[in-house]
Order: structure tokens, then C-alpha cells, then sequence
């Protein structure tokens, strides 16, 4: 299972982060846009989940995520998934 601080250790390792955002702060429902991370930053994130974390993603699904919590959802559905 994917945690929130996990997720944000990889998105600063991904992609970075902005000096201007806080990812320490309540960001689950925070557009990724909004946090500083376009579609390109959010593949790197993406890929590098699937070979850290061995899920494997539809990529229809990892466009339509737009948030962290969105994001978490689709990694933990596909780890319970994976694992059933």
C-alpha cells in the first residue's frame, strides 16, 4: 500500500517540487496542476511507482487521475488487485 509520505518522496524525487508548494501540507485533494506537476512530471511519478511497487497501470486510468488521493486510489486498487 502506497501512503501519502511515500507519494510525496516521489514526486520530489520524480519530478521535484516547487519552491512555492507545500507538499507537507494537506495536498490529498489539491490538483496536481495546482501543486506544480504537469502530465509529464506525473508519467515520471507514475513509472517510477510501477517499478518501485511492481503495478502495473491502463494508461486511460493514469490521465484521469488529478489528484493525490485520486493517485493513491489507483495504486492501492491496483496493489489489492494485484494481490487478490
Amino acid at each position: 500500500m502506497l501512503t501519502l509520505d511515500q507519494l510525496r518522496h516521489l514526486l520530489r524525487e520524480s519530478a521535484g517540487a516547487d519552491e512555492d508548494v507545500d507538499l507537507d501540507g494537506d495536498i490529498l485533494d489539491t490538483g496536481f496542476e495546482a501543486l506544480g506537476y504537469d502530465s509529464i512530471a506525473l508519467i515520471e511519478t507514475v513509472a517510477r511507482i510501477g517499478r518501485e511497487h511492481g503495478v502495473r497501470f491502463d494508461d486511460d486510468a493514469v490521465t484521469t487521475v488529478r489528484t493525490p488521493r485520486e493517485l493513491l486510489e489507483l495504486v492501492n486498487d491496483a496493489n489489492v488487485l494485484r494481490a487478490g
